[in-house]
């Protein structure tokens, strides 16, 4: 069983920036791919990011250079920094694998509002 914890959202002004953390459990880490996902109001669920355990990194069109995903192999720990964040980047955001377990954790709350 996937056990995920995400933190780092909050309300932020357009053009700010985020950083998101996600510290899954050992079992579900290691050589796997990690990816953040996101679900805006009245939308599905849709992965954003994924890097793979060598560090290679794959992107959204809609958020490609401006999230950077990363992951800590010693530390199991997956980040997204979040730069120039636009309204439409209001969402909850959520760790998981790639492909996505079936078990999701409670996500981290990103508000991008003036």
């Amino acid at each position: 069983q996937v056990q995920l914890g995400e933190s780092g959202g909050g309300l932020v002004q357009p053009g700010g920036s985020l950083r998101l953390s996600c510290a899954p459990s050992r079992s579900s880490f290691g050589a796997n791919v990690m990816g953040w996902y996101r679900q805006a109001p009245g939308k599905q669920r849709e992965l954003v990011a994924r890097v793979t355990s060598g560090g290679e990194t794959d992107y959204a069109d809609s958020v490609k250079g401006r999230f950077t995903i990363s992951r800590d192999n010693a530390l199991n720990t997956v980040w997204l920094q979040m730069e120039s964040l636009k309204a439409e980047d209001t969402a909850v955001y959520y760790c998981n694998l790639v492909p996505a377990a079936n078990s999701w954790g409670q996500g981290t709350q990103v508000i991008v509002s003036s």
